[in-house]
């Protein structure tokens, strides 16, 4: 076999590992959770945590998927203008409420247990934050979006049961029914929120 034939194949393999490599949901998490826990373990200004921790939940959570779950059927009701306003709010409001309930958290101690496919679609990534003096053990499952299996990303948090996206989906509802639909109104408590 000549030089150049087997460089060509050394491409083409490499093309293809490259294409065919997938992270699996529970690394994925496991990745995440280490780069938030070296955020929050620094010695970094909270500004600065704050910040850093945003860049992590741009990368690694589906905000613009979630935004349209917790707007439930109301979606269908906006104009294109609209939605392009929701998508901006929501990612405003959900980067600072992320950001600010993490930041004093200053070295959570969470445990990837297992994880069980849903299907080609979804993972579930099963985890335990271990308690110590000041909280319980809490147990927490990673809802992981993985159609494409070469970029998951988180979609829910379900915290003992819970899930937070379900929560926020009741909550923008609530706010909507109690105001006709008006999604202004809606806009106007994103607001509100990210700028306190």
């Amino acid at each position: 076999m000549n030089i150049k034939k087997f460089s060509f194949l050394i491409l083409i393999f490499v093309f293809t590992f490259n294409n065919a490599y997938s992270i699996e949901a529970d690394v994925f998490v496991q990745s995440t959770i280490n780069k938030a826990t070296q955020i929050l373990s620094s010695n970094l200004s909270k500004e600065n945590k704050i910040k850093q921790l945003k860049e992590v939940a741009k990368e690694t959570v589906d905000i613009k998927g979630i935004s349209f779950y917790t707007l439930g059927s109301a979606r269908k009701n906006l104009s294109e203008s609209e939605r392009k306003t929701y998508a901006m709010l929501f990612e405003e409001y959900f980067l600072k409420s992320f950001s600010g309930r993490l930041v004093d958290y200053t070295n959570p101690e969470i445990d990837v247990l297992e994880k069980e496919k849903l299907n080609d679609n979804y993972t579930i990534v099963k985890c335990l934050m271990n308690g110590n003096n000041k909280r319980p053990t809490i147990k927490i499952d990673w809802r992981i979006y993985t159609k494409n299996p070469d970029k998951p990303l988180i979609r829910d948090l379900i915290i003992e049961g819970l899930s937070l996206a379900r929560t926020q989906k009741e909550e923008f509802a609530s706010i909507l029914n109690s105001n006709n639909g008006d999604i202004n109104i809606l806009f106007d408590t994103l607001k509100e929120f990210s700028k306190k």
